[in-house]
């Protein structure tokens, strides 16, 4: 009998051994402060050594010195086999090399070839497109120069050799002023009796006017009065068709075709016009050929134009023809870089470059004591195995000394703008932040940040995502040992970009844009700052252009690839997203469905639940998605017993009332908090969604079947009855979230009661619901404040309001049917 009896305590304490053990492994994932419940099953002395305040204390320093020590281990890899002679380090003796040796120089081969393949100059093309528009820009400008011509012609009027040309091109030019006193003096010359007065008119005009009148005078002499008479009339039909065709020219506003330019080109007769439209084209053809290429300073552009246009065109015409074509040429081209024929020069160029070859014979001294290690001497010492290679204590230490304070700054950020972090939060953002430094020791040149912060971001918010960013930054560029900076700045810039804003995003869409502007940025950072760093301009369009793009493209993919993950990554270290906690609130999820189906009463309650909190959880600046989500999942284990709720009753008989057991209905209604969690459970909600299922009871005490049991335990003359067997297990609400659930929660039955009443009433009401929660210390540890209560009531308030609007009574006569 006694061994049967030591047989089944062995087997009891094994099962709760056992329990413990499977409840302190699962809390390894869990936050670092968990509640005694979670470990209801293990002994008395186990529930106080894991909640005991020592292992909280150890928790954070072990997992940063953790970090600390991992961090360090991948930034310093470099100083595990650095040699004590490097390049610029003093030779303590004379070192003499022990055989013949021929090696060759890797390092500064590779730089003169990186000089030669950034410095090669780029190979043009003459690209048809742009040449045939820039051809037909010119003959189009001839084309309206012609049709302009065509409207002022005939011209002129007159013989060249009997009247010479500028005189008649300035009486077609002539105001009407002017040309009403041509026509005054040219009467004078057709009246005999009035030609003694000619030679004073003239002498009261200008000179200029003076030389077209005595021209005109001389024509005169030349003809009879019949023909000068015609003469006017064609001279007044060529002053209107001129006219005519400048009005014509100030209505087309051709960017090219300047009122100068179109002047001077109606004023040439047909031979001289024929010619320069010849000499325009022409031009226009050698310099195509030749090519103007992108950038061309004006004032050479105008030299070319000097030199190729046709000598024997008249000074006039060349400089009006100048004009246009340069109006045409300039701040455009036609020759664009081949970028696959200067990308092949210059690899071949670089290929063509020999390599640097140091050798030596022996005995012949490689360095001498007290001298200055060259990069040719550190070679040979090298490669003879004379560096002395091993751990440069210095550089660990200062890699130390930097990770060490990148992490208190990391701590310090964290403790500030983030609830307290779970083993594997930590976890997480160590491995995090030791991919950006390990890809750096194979010096790809493609930096991860941005998908580091886009996960950072998502996960934890941005400022942790910007804090960690910049740190690996700085890490991961004192970890390569030479600084690129349009790598480290360019893959910066797109670390931040996401880490900003991918904590704000809300579709997986968006955070889809978000990897092209990433994309964007980081590309344009890379090709700016190579552009303020390169050595020659040229090279700008034929080798950055296309590594920037490239480069964006890098980003993106780092974007899209933190995408793929974050789902996996939200599984297995149990965390939430925004988007994620979007999905989870929708009706359609598998859970929500049942609750609404199964506990149509409970569902109703839990969205009015929801709107409470999530009110009120928007004015405290708190995690509004979260309260949300977690509302609705709040109540989901009274799907276990729907009866045993008064809301699911739909007017039946009270189950409770038909128990008549106050411990079995305490039973019933506490149960609703552990069967959610192990629906929860089974269903893979996150741990934060869990954590609002036993935290917004708390340790309520549920009060109507406490006194009931009170009330019976008197009648039947019992001992008093144990207050702690009627409070639900707890724990209370840890977070901001939780607490205001519970406030939500225990205001909603009485909000709902409340039909027609004041909003002074609801508020005192309110009042005396929170000051109950104050009282029995269930807000202790949610961080909510005393004077954030008032303000929490005013938002319930406010919503219950809403809900409970008053309505139009409508007259009885409204609500009869109409017509018969």
């Amino acid at each position: 009998m006694k061994k049967l009896h030591l047989t089944k305590s062995l087997d009891k304490w094994r099962k709760n051994y056992q329990n413990f053990s499977f409840s302190l492994l699962r809390n390894i994932d869990a936050s670092p402060m968990p509640h005694k419940s979670q470990l209801n099953h293990a002994p008395n002395f186990f529930q106080k050594l894991h909640s005991s305040s020592s292992l909280r204390k150890i928790h954070p320093p072990m997992m940063w010195g953790l970090a600390i020590i991992s961090l360090t281990s991948v930034i310093s890899y470099r100083f595990y086999n650095q040699p004590k002679l490097a390049v610029g380090t003093i030779s303590p003796v004379t070192i003499i090399a022990p055989e013949d040796g021929t090696f060759e120089d890797l390092k500064t081969t590779e730089e003169k070839r990186k000089e030669v393949r950034t410095g090669i100059i780029p190979v043009l093309q003459r690209d048809v497109k742009l040449t045939s528009q820039l051809e037909l820009t010119v003959k189009e400008a001839l084309v309206s120069m012609q049709q302009l011509r065509n409207i002022s012609n005939p011209f002129p009027v007159a013989s060249v050799q009997q009247l010479p040309l500028p005189t008649q091109q300035n009486l077609r030019a002539f105001s009407e002023q002017d040309w009403q006193k041509v026509l005054n003096v040219a009467k004078a010359q057709l009246i005999p009796n009035d030609i003694d007065n000619l030679s004073e008119k003239i002498s009261e005009l200008s000179p200029d006017f003076k030389k077209v009148l005595t021209e005109l005078k001389d024509y005169r002499q030349t003809t009879t009065g019949t023909e000068f008479q015609t003469f006017l009339e064609k001279m007044s039909q060529a002053r209107q068709r001129y006219s005519k065709a400048k009005s014509i020219l100030a209505g087309v506003r051709s960017p090219y075709l300047s009122l100068e330019i179109a002047v001077a080109f109606l004023d040439l007769d047909e031979s001289t016009w024929k010619n320069t439209q010849k000499a325009l084209l022409n031009t226009t053809e050698k310099i195509l050929i030749q090519g103007i290429p992108a950038g061309m300073p004006n004032n050479l552009l105008q030299d070319i134009l000097k030199i190729q246009f046709d000598p024997s065109i008249p000074l006039s015409s060349k400089i009006m023809g100048q004009k246009l074509l340069m109006s045409v040429f300039q701040n455009r081209h036609n020759l664009t870089i081949d970028r696959e024929e200067t990308k092949r020069q210059a690899e071949q160029a670089a290929q063509a470059v020999e390599p640097v070859i140091v050798e030596i014979q022996e005995g012949d001294v490689i360095v001498k004591a007290n001298e200055t290690i060259s990069q040719a001497d550190f070679i040979l010492l090298d490669s003879f195995g004379l560096s002395r290679r091993g751990i440069n204590w210095l550089g660990l230490g200062i890699s130390v000394i930097l990770v060490a304070g990148g992490v208190t700054v990391f701590c310090m950020v964290t403790r500030h703008v983030h609830r307290p972090m779970r083993r594997r939060d930590h976890f997480l953002l160590c491995l995090l932040s030791l991919s950006t430094p390990f890809l750096a020791i194979f010096n790809l040149g493609y930096t991860n940040l941005p998908a580091v912060g886009l996960l950072t971001s998502s996960f934890y918010g941005p400022t942790l995502a910007v804090t960690q960013v910049l740190l690996l930054s700085g890490l991961s560029t004192f970890t390569a040992g030479t600084v690129n900076w349009s790598y480290v700045l360019a893959g910066t810039a797109g670390g931040l970009l996401s880490g900003v804003m991918a904590g704000r995003l809300r579709s997986r869409d968006e955070l889809a844009r978000l990897g092209g502007g990433v994309g964007i940025v980081q590309g344009g950072f890379y090709f700016l700052i190579y552009l303020i760093i390169a050595p020659v301009a040229g090279t700008i369009w034929s080798a950055v252009l296309p590594g920037a793009i490239i480069y964006g493209l890098s980003g993106f993919l780092w974007s899209v690839m933190a995408l793929g993950i974050s789902p996996y990554l939200e599984r297995l270290f149990d965390l939430v997203t925004p988007i994620r906690l979007v999905e989870l609130a929708n009706p359609n999820c598998p859970l929500l469905k049942r609750l609404s189906t199964e506990t149509p009463g409970t569902f109703q309650h839990t969205l009015f639940v929801a709107c409470l909190a999530e009110a009120a959880a928007r004015e405290l600046h708190c995690n509004v998605e979260l309260v949300r989500t977690g509302t609705l999942y709040h109540d989901i284990g009274k799907m276990h017993d729907p009866l045993g709720f008064i809301e699911n009753q739909m007017g039946a008989p009270n189950k409770h009332d038909e128990i008549n057991d106050p411990w079995q209905s305490v039973e019933i209604i506490k149960k609703h908090v552990t069967e959610g969690l192990v629906m929860a459970r089974k269903y893979g909600l996150p741990r934060v969604i869990r954590n609002f299922i036993p935290e917004h009871q708390g340790k309520l005490l549920i009060s109507y079947f406490y006194y009931q049991a009170k009330q019976q335990a008197e009648k039947d003359g019992e001992k008093l009855i144990c207050e702690e067997k009627f409070r639900y297990e707890g724990p209370i609400p840890q977070s901001r979230e939780t607490g205001i659930v519970m406030l939500a929660d225990g205001c909603e039955a009485a909000l709902r009661s409340l039909k027609e009443t004041t909003p002074e009433t609801a508020l005192a009401m309110i009042h005396k619901i929170f000051k109950a929660r104050w009282r029995d210390n269930q807000l202790k540890d949610s961080g909510i404040k005393y004077e954030e209560l008032p303000i929490i009531a005013e938002v319930f308030v406010k919503v219950w309001q809403q809900f409970h609007h008053q309505r139009i009574v409508y007259p009885k006569a409204a609500l009869e049917p109409q017509g018969k």
